[in-house]
C-alpha cells in the first residue's frame, strides 16, 4: 500500500497538523495490521501490559511502608486494617520510625524481578504504563500534588551510552497526569559514580555523597523525585537531604519497582 502526502504552502501551523493527522493514522494503519503484544510478557495484548501481567504485578501498591515502600510484614498490616486504617495509610516501619529518612514518602508499585526490569532493559513501552499506575497509586494517599517532578539524574556519560534516562520516561508522562510541573533539569548530577547495585549501603551513602546539585529554587515546594528503581534508597535520601535543605516543604519519590531487602 502507497501513501501520498499533499504539501500544499499554507504556513508552518497547517504543515504542523497535516503531518499530525497523517502520523496518527499511519499509527491506526500499524495498529489494525499489526497485533499488539504486552510490554512484558510477549502475550497478544490490547493493551500495553496484558489482564495477567497487569494483576499480578500490580497488586501490592497498598502493603508497603508509606515512608520508604519496603513490604509491611503481616502483622503490622492486619493491626493497621483492624485499627480501621483506609487507603493503604499504614504506619511507617520499625527502620523508618527508628531512623527517619529525609524523604516524607515514597510510592511504589512492585517488588523488583524480572521482566519489572526497565533499568536494564530499556522496556520503555512501560514507562508510560508505569506513570499511569503511579498516579493511581498517589491518588489513594491524602497527600497534595507535588508542584514539581524531576528524574534523578544521569551523569553526561552515562546518559549517551544510555541514550535515555528511563527516570525521566516515567516521569514526564507521571507529571502531565498529576497536573505538576516536570523538570528534567531541575537537578544536575555534578560526577559519575559506581553503580550502586555494586556496593554495600555505607558505601552507596558515600558514594553519592556530594554528587548532585540544585540549579533551582524549590522553597516552600512539594518536590516529587522519580527513579525506576529504589534498592536502599541512598541516592534518594541525598537529593531529599539537598531538597530539604533548598526549603522544601516535602520531598515524595515515586518508583516503579522496590528491592525488598537491602
Amino acid at each position: 500500500m502507497k501513501l501520498r502526502f499533499c504539501v500544499v504552502s499554507r504556513g508552518a501551523g497547517a504543515l504542523r497538523a497535516g503531518s499530525a493527522v497523517a502520523l496518527r493514522r499511519l499509527g491506526e494503519m500499524r495498529d489494525i495490521a499489526l497485533p499488539s503484544q504486552c510490554a512484558l510478557c510477549g502475550n497478544l495484548s490490547q493493551k500495553v501490559l496484558c489482564t495477567g501481567c497487569d494483576e499480578q504485578y500490580w497488586n501490592q501498591t497498598r502493603t508497603r511502608c508509606p515512608v520508604c515502600a519496603l513490604p509491611l510484614p503481616v502483622p503490622v498490616m492486619a493491626s493497621a486494617v483492624s485499627a480501621g486504617v483506609k487507603n493503604g495509610a499504614y504506619l511507617p516501619c520499625r527502620r523508618c520510625i527508628a531512623e527517619p529518612p529525609h524523604f516524607d514518602a515514597t510510592i511504589a508499585l512492585a517488588d523488583y524481578h524480572a521482566p519489572l526490569d526497565l533499568k536494564f532493559h530499556a522496556r520503555l513501552a512501560t514507562a508510560d504504563e508505569f506513570a499511569r499506575q503511579l498516579q493511581a497509586a498517589f491518588e489513594t494517599t491524602d497527600a497534595a500534588a507535588p508542584d514539581v517532578i524531576a528524574p534523578v539524574p544521569l551523569s553526561h556519560r552515562r546518559l549517551r551510552s544510555r541514550g535515555y534516562n528511563q527516570a525521566w520516561s516515567i516521569g514526564k508522562p507521571l507529571a502531565r497526569r498529576l497536573g505538576s510541573l516536570a523538570d528534567a533539569t531541575l537537578i544536575e548530577r555534578t560526577r559519575d559514580t559506581a553503580p550502586q547495585a555494586k556496593l554495600d549501603l555505607d558505601t552507596r551513602r558515600r558514594n553519592v555523597g556530594g554528587a548532585f546539585r540544585l540549579l533551582r529554587n524549590v522553597c516552600g515546594q512539594h518536590v516529587a523525585i522519580v527513579d525506576d528503581v529504589m534498592t536502599s534508597g541512598a541516592t534518594l535520601d541525598t537529593l531529599a537531604f539537598m531538597l530539604k535543605n533548598a526549603g522544601a516543604r516535602r520531598v515524595t519519590n515515586f518508583v516503579a519497582l522496590r528491592t525488598p531487602q537491602d
